[in-house]
């Protein structure tokens, strides 16, 4: 947010600084927990580096759901379905938009100039409809396989560990001159990753073993190198 809009809102005006402050204002980003804290994305920004551990939290209560589930003998297809929907609702929706976007822009031919604008445009076509089904349908696919084995806490360790890719990916990536993500990239430092990667792979250790360590570490090398 520019200068120039804080002043547009008393709010910002008033903003005492924390890092609890910082971290309930991107718990409210990123879900839809009625925290009603905001702040500034510049303010959330600084906190990148514990998205990880918020996605922990979201993980846990579908964890427990599943949990519930199973011991309600739903049909493990049927748990993964519901699964998925809690999260991607629980978490705002955040990202398919944008998934849908890129549909669409995959879809057109051209300069990426105008794949981008097809992008940054409000309608949706077939490109993005069928994008999303294709992403919708390979998870709940993937869930379904991991807990058909018995490995019902990769539901928390996947959830983490998908945060734990966008971190690398901000770590690894280049600011633009514009949007919002500019500010999570920018405030990415090697310490801050190094510290997440520390802290997640003790709690994929804790809940899912070695196999849950090491898929939490494997999720950020794979964001880090594509």
């Amino acid at each position: 947010m520019t200068e120039k809009d804080k002043q547009k809102d008393d709010y910002f005006s008033s903003e005492k600084s924390s890092k609890i402050r910082s971290i309930a204002g991107l718990l409210t980003f990123s879900t839809i927990l009625p925290i009603n804290i905001y702040t500034s994305i510049e303010e959330m920004a600084k906190m990148t580096w514990f998205w990880p551990m918020i996605s922990t939290l979201v993980g846990f209560f579908a964890l427990i759901i599943g949990l519930f589930l199973n011991i309600l003998n739903f049909p493990i297809f049927v748990i993964s379905v519901i699964i998925y929907s809690f999260l991607i609702w629980f978490n705002g929706f955040h990202h398919l938009d944008g998934l849908i976007d890129i549909g669409d822009a995959l879809m057109v031919h051209g300069t990426p100039e105008k794949k981008i604008s097809v992008m940054r445009d409000s309608m949706i076509g077939t490109g993005g409809i069928a994008l999303f089904f294709i992403v919708g349908i390979l998870t709940i696919a993937f869930l379904n396989s991991i807990l058909l084995i018995g490995f019902i806490s990769s539901i928390l360790i996947c959830e983490m560990s998908a945060k734990v890719g966008l971190v690398s990916c901000a770590i690894s990536s280049k600011p633009g001159n514009d949007g919002t993500g500019r500010y999570f990239i920018k405030s990415m430092t090697i310490p801050k990753f190094i510290a997440t990667l520390i802290i997640t792979l003790a709690i994929g250790y804790f809940f899912g073993g070695i196999i849950g360590g090491i898929w939490s570490c494997w999720r950020s090398i794979w964001r880090s190198i594509n």
